[in-house]
């Protein structure tokens, strides 16, 4: 195996082996809101403001992937949801990324990806234990590729998936990737343990500094 791909699979299984702290998710808040105002900047790549004022949710998610014959593909993220009301954007639930796959796959990659939630009903994914987005694509190989599509075959648009990705990937399968809450996340963060629902829809927590400097991103940029 290619010394690289070794390396970068090491790195990402230790990430997500070790014990997160709240001041470890302040910075990929910052990561985050760093990466959509460079991505932003992307002609090819940027999300539409109108598609982004439109939305009711977003998922903000950072994603790796690598291997040799074998895939692993793992990572993080965020999720927020926008008050019809107010139009504020609330507090970050935590999520996470995990997948496997098998394949003829060589490789490694890593990609900032901004999932819209564009009606209540997707919004309501944010509750489940794991959702899927995305579909199935052949494998890729380049240094930025921005794609924009749907995970529903009805003709209203339930997500979008825009993504910017930086690496080298070859494989049969790259898997859209399954989401799912990061409670060890959501507790370090909050002091408590609270689902989804109670961080996005409940109001059972105050936004953070970060988490502002986020929202006034996405804020930003859907104007």
């Amino acid at each position: 195996m290619n010394s690289k791909v070794l390396t970068f699979l090491l790195v990402g299984v230790a990430l997500s082996a070790q014990a997160v702290t709240k001041a470890d998710l302040d910075k990929r808040l910052r990561l985050f809101a760093a990466k959509f105002e460079e991505m932003q900047a992307k002609p090819e790549l940027r999300v539409p403001a109108d598609k982004l004022s439109k939305a009711c949710g977003i998922v903000m998610l950072h994603r790796f992937k690598g291997g040799l014959v074998f895939g692993y593909e793992g990572g993080g993220g965020v999720a927020m949801v926008k008050d019809p009301r107010s139009a504020k954007w609330s507090p970050p639930a935590f999520m996470k990324s995990n997948d496997g796959s098998f394949g003829v796959q060589i490789g490694g990659q890593a990609s900032f990806t901004v999932i819209l939630l564009m009606n209540t009903n997707s919004m309501r994914m944010l509750t489940e234990s794991s959702f899927k987005f995305g579909g199935q694509a052949a494998g890729t190989a380049g240094n930025a590729s921005g794609t924009e599509g749907s995970t529903t075959a009805a003709e209203e648009e339930l997500t979008l998936v825009y993504s910017d990705t930086s690496g080298l990937y070859g494989g049969a399968v790259v898997k859209g990737g399954t989401l799912a809450p990061d409670f060890d996340a959501s507790v370090a963060y909050y002091g408590e343990y609270l689902t989804a629902k109670e961080i996005l829809f409940d109001k059972k927590v105050k936004g953070t500094e970060a988490a502002t400097y986020l929202a006034d991103k996405i804020t930003q940029f859907s104007k």
